[in-house]
């Protein structure tokens, strides 16, 4: 840091010093400080505590506890010249602890907070008056998660890594370094917001976000893929009791399930979705010009395949891609709602076998053709 000399056109370097060397000491300093000051942690906080003990079965305190302008509880941990390396487990530990209080508990820490240092100044003035003006109904406190500040003069590497891993995890914490100075007889302190840094805190946010949105997603996969493999299991139980077409075939995580006909690349295949379920054959047993062949000389007998099937078919051709399909769909139904399955069922174990006696014999004649 320096001190700029206008009259000389010069800068003047402003002496870096530590808090040891000036004497300070972390509860009568620095944490007095903050308390009297807390926008210096670059946002607004309303300071409801020191020295907060009120947990039952142990002889822990943090050293701030403050609102923010959500309602969220801040939990504000200071250190002097070096954090230690288990400030992050400590700051956990409190917001653990603070996770469980009601409003009506913040409401009475925050006027014992106000009887010993601001001669009893009400604490629902207090709230009212900033949060705007809202009615003590309206306020909401500790709604949201908690939070967690941390304020000392040097990091060290196994604390920031911790918080980096914790914001990637959409834990709300900010690191804040603290640096005095000494110029002649003035004393000057430097607090700067390191993690995240404030020009890329919103960047950490959408990736925690984002980071979120994804296990939600991994979460919702593993919970489809276990339900579509109890669903095979049930349905081919139910399908052996009226054929052997899968018998070799065990339930899996997939939304399809397949058997052969005979032929490589020309599989029979059961298929639940969240919109539908169908029976089917896939054609991809060459290349496109080869599949597309197979389907046009079996779309040729359509009119026979369709009587043996018992009803319509649907007849993709697929173009714009390598493989064809023939199919029969039930429309409506969701794999994910256990309620449909037996209907998904029994349409799957009634057409299978029709489709299967319709094409089988077929696709082995046609596939030896081209």
């Amino acid at each position: 840091m320096f001190l700029i000399d206008k009259e000389n056109n010069k800068l003047t370097k402003i002496v870096k010093t530590t808090f040891h060397e000036l004497g300070f000491k972390e509860r009568e300093h620095l944490q007095e400080w903050i308390a009297k000051a807390p926008s210096c942690l670059d946002e607004e906080l309303l300071i409801i505590q020191k020295e907060f003990d009120g947990f039952d079965g142990t002889n822990e305190r943090l050293d701030l506890l403050a609102l923010d302008r959500s309602g969220a509880l801040v939990i504000i941990e200071n250190k002097l010249d070096d954090t230690g390396k288990d400030v992050t487990w400590q700051a956990l530990k409190y917001v653990s602890y603070c996770s469980t209080l009601s409003k009506t508990q913040i409401v009475s820490i925050y006027q014992e907070y106000l009887d010993k240092y601001f001669n009893g100044e009400k604490a629902e003035d207090r709230l009212v008056e900033f949060f705007d003006g809202k009615s003590m109904d309206e306020i909401e406190l500790n709604e949201e998660d908690q939070r967690m500040i941390l304020v000392a003069g040097n990091f060290r590497k196994e604390v920031t890594s911790t918080v980096m891993w914790m914001i990637n995890h959409n834990i709300s914490v900010k690191c804040f370094k603290a640096t005095p100075y000494k110029h002649g007889d003035e004393l000057l302190l430097d607090i700067e917001q390191i993690i995240p840094v404030k020009e890329a805190a919103d960047y950490y946010i959408k990736m925690a976000d984002k980071a979120k949105e994804s296990q939600s997603v991994k979460e919702s996969n593993k919970g489809i893929e276990e339900l579509r493999k109890r669903y095979w299991l049930e349905l081919l139980e139910q399908f052996a009791t009226v054929s052997k077409q899968f018998q070799n075939v065990n339930p899996s995580t997939d939304h399809w399930l397949s058997g052969g006909s005979g032929v490589s690349g020309i599989p029979f295949t059961f298929v639940v979705t969240k919109k539908y379920a169908s029976v089917e054959i896939s054609i991809n047993h060459g290349d496109k010009e080869v599949n597309e062949k197979i389907f046009d000389l079996l779309y040729a007998k359509k009119d026979e395949i369709e009587k043996t099937f018992g009803a319509p078919l649907l007849w993709e051709r697929l173009d714009e891609k390598k493989s064809c399909r023939i199919g029969s769909h039930l429309e409506e139904v969701n794999i994910a709602n256990p309620d449909d399955w037996q209907k998904i069922k029994d349409f799957q174990c009634d057409a299978m076998p029709r489709l299967d006696k319709a094409l089988r014999s077929l696709v082995q004649k046609v596939a030896k053709e081209v």
